[in-house]
């Protein structure tokens, strides 16, 4: 099983449907589990949330909910994916082949003791997420230029992932790639 998170900033971009594409052929033989980003809608989260000053828990759910809405977003996009609310829907050795897209739930989030804050984001979630399922690997693809020299403490210190990713991605048992989504594409053709 591969867990692999698209940053929700490739959505104005075409690398997004392009990676959807691209996970679809290149993966035939692995489940795959992909983790969205929470994109415009996260970024109206924050931007809310400064203009109005409510607080973190609340912004938390809302941002919940913005993954909910790109996974519903790139589930259209690519209908040869489902969508898996819940972990017990991912089961492994039900997934098979199959593609999924993770659509988070909040209660569960909140029942797994996931803090309430802008340190975690879908890169802490996909890490999560990779944890549970005991995944072969974790690929995160972003908008941003990647240093393929660059650790992952290094990546977080410039900001590319998000504080709380490596506290995440101890837990991983598989490997982690974080590639810029281009590169990705470039090395899938």
């Amino acid at each position: 099983m591969i867990v692999i998170k698209l940053g929700g900033s490739l959505l104005p971009t075409q690398s997004l449907v392009q990676c959807l594409e691209c996970l679809e052929r290149s993966f035939q033989n692995h489940a795959v589990i992909v983790v969205p980003g929470g994109g415009i809608f996260a970024d109206q989260v924050r931007l809310s949330q400064q203009l109005l000053g409510f607080n973190d828990t609340a912004a938390h759910r809302m941002a919940i909910l913005a993954m909910q809405q790109m996974a519903i977003l790139l589930q259209a996009l690519s209908p040869g994916f489902d969508i898996a609310p819940h972990l017990p829907e991912i089961n492994p050795l039900e997934v098979g082949a199959g593609k999924l897209i993770w659509s988070p739930d909040i209660e569960r989030l909140d029942t797994a003791g996931i803090p309430a804050s802008w340190e975690v984001t879908s890169d802490s979630l996909a890490a999560w997420l990779a944890a549970q399922l005991h995944a072969e690997e974790l690929i995160v693809l972003k908008s941003a230029a990647i240093n393929p020299a660059d650790s992952l403490q290094d990546l977080q210190a410039e900001g590319v992932l998000d504080s709380a990713f490596c506290r995440y991605a101890e837990n991983v048992s598989g490997k982690i790639s974080v590639l810029n989504a281009q590169t990705f594409l470039d090395k899938a053709k």
